[in-house]
C-alpha cells in the first residue's frame, strides 16, 4: 500500500468520573516507525471499505481555521492536535454518553492525495500467550469497530473550497448524539447525499425506460446493465460516472441515458459514489416488518410472485426447498 505518513499525533482522553474527561497530551509527534506505519495503513483500509456520508466546514469552523493556519506553516501539527483534543474534550464533556479514548490526528498521503484523518479510537483488553506458554494481558486500538472517525481529503478541499464532498465520516452504528458531537467538534454539515443520488438514478433509469415503452423483461434487462456498471465501480472502489454509465447502454428512443437524466432535471452529479443497499433494488425487491422478511429477484415479479394491491396479499408459486422441508415439518408436528 502506498501510504506515506508526513505527521500524525496521539493523545487521549480520560474519563475519570461522571463529570471529568482528563486530557494527557503528548509532547512530541509519533515517530513514523514500521509499527506506526502498519496501523495507519490498517485504519485507512477499514475507513475506507466502511459506509461513509460526506460534508463540508461551516464558515465559522474553528478546525477549519486552525487548519488553513497549519497548512501555511503558521502552527506547528502537534500543536494544532493538542489543541483540537482539547476542543473535542470540552465538546465532547456536554453529553451524558462522553467515554474516553485515543485521539488521533494523521496527516498523510495515499495515491498522489493528501488526508487528515481525525478519529477516537478505543482502547480494549484481550490475553496473549508469550514465548514461555505464559498468559498476560494487553491492550490493543479497535480499529475495525472504529465509528468516531472523519476524514479530510486536503487536497480537493484546497483545489476546490466550493466542493460539498472533501470532508467524509463515518455513518456507522453510533448514535444520533455521537454523530453530532463529532460534527459539532469539526464545524462542518452534511455535504453530497449519497443516497439520495443513488435513489435519483434508479427513478431516472425506470422513467427513461417508461418513455421507451419497454416491456417487463427489457426492462428488468436494462436495469440489470445498470446494477452491472454499478456493482463493479463499487467493488473496485471507484465512483459512478454518468457519461461513463450512459456510454454502457443502448441510447432509447434518439437520446443517451446521459442526455435524458439533464433534460429532465434529476440533478445527478457527474461522479458520485455507489450506495449498495439502494442499487440492490434494480435487481432485487427486498422489505421486513412484523416479523416478516422477503427477498426476491425482480425477474420473479408478475412470474412466480404476484401482488394483489387491493387486498394487499401476496402470491408465492414454487418456494424454495429448504423452506418447504420445514413448512411440512411444521405441519407435520401439529
Amino acid at each position: 500500500m502506498s501510504l506515506d505518513i508526513n505527521q500524525i499525533a496521539l493523545h487521549q482522553l480520560v474519563k475519570r468520573d461522571e463529570q471529568t474527561l482528563e486530557l494527557i497530551l503528548r509532547d512530541s509527534l509519533l515517530p513514523a516507525t514500521e509499527a506506526v506505519s502498519q496501523m495507519m495503513e490498517e485504519l485507512h483500509r477499514v475507513y475506507s471499505a466502511k459506509n461513509k456520508a460526506y460534508g463540508l466546514f461551516n464558515e465559522d469552523s474553528e478546525l477549519a481555521d486552525a487548519l488553513r493556519l497549519c497548512r501555511k506553516g503558521e502552527h506547528d501539527f502537534l500543536a494544532f492536535s493538542r489543541a483540537g483534543t482539547a476542543r473535542l474534550r470540552d465538546e465532547l464533556s456536554k453529553y451524558s454518553f462522553a467515554e474516553g479514548g485515543i485521539v488521533l490526528y494523521s496527516h498523510y498521503r495515499y495515491l498522489a492525495v493528501e488526508y487528515l484523518l481525525v478519529g477516537v479510537l478505543s482502547s480494549q483488553s484481550s490475553m496473549r500467550v508469550n514465548e514461555d506458554l505464559d498468559i498476560s494481558s494487553t491492550h490493543y486500538l479497535d480499529i475495525n469497530h472504529a465509528d468516531i472517525v472523519a476524514r479530510i481529503d486536503l487536497t480537493e478541499w484546497e483545489a476546490n473550497p466550493e466542493s460539498t464532498r472533501y470532508l467524509t465520516f463515518l455513518r456507522g452504528r453510533v448514535g444520533r448524539k455521537v454523530a453530532d458531537f463529532f460534527m459539532d467538534f469539526l464545524g462542518a454539515r452534511v455535504g453530497l447525499d449519497t443516497k439520495a443520488q443513488n435513489r435519483g438514478l434508479l427513478q431516472a433509469v425506470d422513467d427513461y425506460c417508461s418513455d421507451a415503452s419497454l416491456d417487463k423483461h427489457d426492462r428488468q434487462s436494462y436495469r440489470q446493465q445498470v446494477y452491472s456498471y454499478c456493482n463493479d465501480q463499487l467493488q473496485s472502489g471507484a465512483e459512478i460516472a454518468l457519461s461513463d454509465l450512459s456510454q454502457e447502454l443502448e441510447p432509447l428512443c434518439g437520446k443517451s441515458f446521459e442526455e435524458f437524466t439533464h433534460q429532465q432535471g434529476y440533478e445527478l452529479e457527474e461522479h458520485f459514489p455507489a450506495d449498495r443497499s439502494t442499487l440492490r433494488q434494480l435487481t432485487k425487491y427486498a422489505g421486513s416488518g412484523g416479523g416478516l422478511t422477503l427477498n426476491f429477484d425482480a425477474i420473479l415479479l408478475g412470474e412466480r410472485v404476484f401482488w394483489d394491491p387491493m387486498t394487499d396479499t401476496l402470491t408465492i408459486k414454487g418456494t424454495p426447498p429448504n423452506l418447504r422441508d420445514q413448512l411440512q415439518r411444521a405441519i407435520g408436528s401439529k
